[in-house]
């Protein structure tokens, strides 16, 4: 599988045609999506003036998003290391116990869902590294919400947005939330001063309310109908892939009412990897 270097070569490839450039900055996205694989393409799209479904879009217009998302990873990578550098001192000094923000950077280690956006036309305007800067900002002050200019940031409108001056309304309210940063002095004192948290007991076994859908049965044997709801296809390959967890109850619900017995999904993170 190639990497993210790999791909972004690929995209300023001259001798590639437009839909393989195309196809490869989405594979970035795979790598690298701060607001989500479909958010973080639609704000692409908006800032270099390519239309979503645009098979074969201006070459130079494909080069300008990749390096407004190349300049946005290289500032988020580079903060991953001194945020790690950061946590072995604090694990060296006695800090041992994992926060709920440990987790998040866990979670989002790489830049996959940075900013989780609702809808992929909800997103903030700016480019992308100004937005990270600003959470990053908000995250070493402390303080849960970013800056001013993040957090007052109008939604990009996509192609349905564009009607009239009431267009946007609905999608002014967009604000990027930062939890407390596990670096803040605050937080330090009280690592140091907290005891080990007992662990939850685990909640008890319950058993269906309804009993599996039986299969049609031919003779001895018993049928069953399968249907694979993703695989491995991203939203790369077609955006009628379900990617997100509402999206696949969904096909899922449709595959049942339509007679299937049993699912198969992958689950995606963010970027769209199993």
């Amino acid at each position: 599988m190639a990497g993210f270097r790999a791909l972004a070569e690929q995209v300023r490839n001259p001798r590639l045609i437009s839909t393989q450039r195309r196809t490869a900055l989405r594979k970035c996205l795979e790598r690298f999506a701060p607001y989500g694989h479909r958010a973080t393409w639609h704000h692409l799209c908006t800032r270099a003036g390519i239309a979503t479904y645009d098979r074969t879009p201006d070459p130079e217009r494909l080069v300008a998003a990749l390096a407004e998302l190349e300049e946005a990873r290289t500032l988020w990578l580079a903060y991953e290391d001194e945020f790690a550098a950061r946590r072995r001192k604090e694990k060296h000094d006695g800090i041992r116990q994992p926060s709920a923000l440990d987790d998040w950077h866990r979670r989002t280690w790489g830049g996959c869902d940075i900013v989780p956006c609702a809808s992929p036309q909800r997103h903030p305007a700016a480019r992308l590294a100004v937005v990270l800067r600003s959470m990053i900002a908000a995250m070493e002050s402390g303080c849960r919400a970013a800056t001013a200019r993040c957090a007052a940031a109008p939604a990009s409108p996509g192609p349905r947005d564009r009607g009239g001056p009431g267009a946007r309304a609905g999608l002014r309210a967009v604000r990027v939330l930062a939890p407390v940063s596990v670096l803040a002095p605050e937080t330090l004192r009280a690592a140091h001063g907290a005891g080990r948290s007992p662990r939850p007991e685990p909640p008890a076994a319950l058993r269906p309310a309804h009993p599996p859908p039986r299969g049609r049965t031919l003779g001895h044997h018993r049928t069953m109908l399968q249907v694979c709801l993703n695989g491995p296809r991203t939203a790369a390959d077609s955006g009628a892939v379900p990617m997100s967890p509402a999206a696949l109850a969904e096909a899922a619900r449709q595959a049942v009412a339509a007679g299937a017995t049993d699912i198969h999904v992958h689950p995606k993170t963010p970027c769209g990897r199993d």
